[in-house]
């Protein structure tokens, strides 16, 4: 399947060569009602990289480059042009699965291409600075999935997040971005709560969106390396949750991040038919899709604190750190032993409410755009 679905890839992307053939010939092709988008980095099969994007005046820039490009800035803008960086490639590895413990971590979760709330509470709470560079120093910011789908600057944050990566590490930090539901969705072809400015993109390019981040992409590289689950020192973040199915498949936290990214690019039949464990974990019961460690409804499974301590006890911790279930602000559950730190980001913004959580020693806070509002309460 692999083998037919790489050869499948190459030859989408030489239609998507051909159909740029004209615009690089002519530097540029000015496209009507189009937003800044891009870079888009494409490794071609001959070995060059094809790097396109769109300024806020609707050009398409298609360029090619037949040698190394790691020491290339690309710049990077928003949307509407408000916001604009630059990153350079950097080398990808999968992050390790279980991290010390640092002297600030910083948590949010889904941003759903909202760069305007992303780089907010980042500005505020002293991770980057005005040029959208780390000042985090050696403390470890977690984004806990779902930056696909929504919003109209999915790409920006996802190169934010790279760049940051890179300097994080430079200064003794870390950056953890973990897969939500929405990585697999995109990447797996499912579009229903894609921005359908994305659709004029793909349209205009001759390339299926999904194909803009597959496995001869920088980025498709880079999120086909991240992990699900990530423990930093007694507490274990995921996107959605644990539940007892979890439990009893007595899996490692190695086990799942790999057959994670092994079926990352994959359709959901392809998942459903790679084998029963690729089925769970993509699945309802899934840690991508799971919500009854936040929910009580019984069509959810909810999660009985018994199982909950047993799933704390295999793996070595005292907490769990969920996004994908957005609630009015950020919670506390089961006697502080599962925090929820996914919220409405806009409204939460605008009404100057939670935003995220700030882990400093044995403190927990939530936090919102200027920086810590409150200890954060167990229920």
């Amino acid at each position: 399947m692999k083998f037919s679905k790489y050869f499948v890839s190459l030859f989408l992307f030489s239609v998507f060569s051909l159909s740029l053939l004209h615009a690089q010939e002519k530097d540029s092709l000015v496209i009507e009602e189009y937003y800044a988008d891009g870079p888009y980095l494409f490794y071609l099969p001959d070995g060059g990289i094809r790097v396109v994007s769109i300024d806020t005046r609707g050009v398409l820039k298609d360029i090619l480059h037949k040698s190394d490009v790691s020491d290339i800035p690309f710049p990077v803008v928003s949307h509407s042009g408000k916001h604009h960086f630059e990153v350079k490639l950097h080398k990808i590895s999968r992050p390790a699965w279980k991290h010390e413990k640092s002297g600030k971590i910083f948590i949010v979760s889904d941003p759903h291409g909202n760069l305007d709330c992303f780089v907010s509470v980042l500005r505020g709470n002293n991770v980057i600075n005005e040029n959208y560079e780390w000042i985090f120093g050696k403390n470890h910011l977690v984004i806990n999935g779902d930056v696909f789908d929504r919003g109209k600057d999915v790409l920006p944050i996802f190169w934010l997040i790279y760049k940051l990566e890179k300097e994080a590490e430079d200064a003794g930090g870390k950056v953890s971005f973990l897969l939500g539901n929405h990585e697999p969705m995109i990447l797996g072809g499912d579009l229903r709560y894609m921005d359908k400015m994305y659709n004029h993109v793909s349209e205009k390019l001759g390339v299926k969106y999904e194909e803009m981040f597959s496995v001869s992409t920088e980025l498709g590289r880079w999120l086909g390396s991240r992990n699900t689950i990530e423990i930093i020192g007694d507490d274990l973040f995921v996107h959605a949750g644990l539940g007892e199915e979890f439990l009893n498949k007595n899996l490692t936290v190695p086990q799942v991040n790999e057959e994670m990214s092994r079926a990352l690019f994959m359709t959901k039949q392809e998942r459903n038919e790679r084998s029963e464990l690729t089925k769970f974990l993509y699945g309802s019961s899934g840690p991508i899709w799971y919500r009854g460690m936040v929910l009580n409804d019984e069509k959810y499974n909810p999660l009985h604190i018994d199982i909950l301590d047993k799933i704390l006890e295999k793996y070595q911790v005292k907490r769990i750190i969920v996004g994908h279930t957005i609630f009015p602000d950020v919670i506390s559950l089961y006697g502080g032993k599962v925090i929820g730190v996914n919220v409405n980001n806009k409204e939460n913004f605008e009404n100057v409410l939670g935003r995220g959580i700030l882990i400093e020693g044995d403190n927990t806070f939530v936090i919102g755009d200027k920086g810590i509002m409150r200890s954060i309460l167990k229920f």
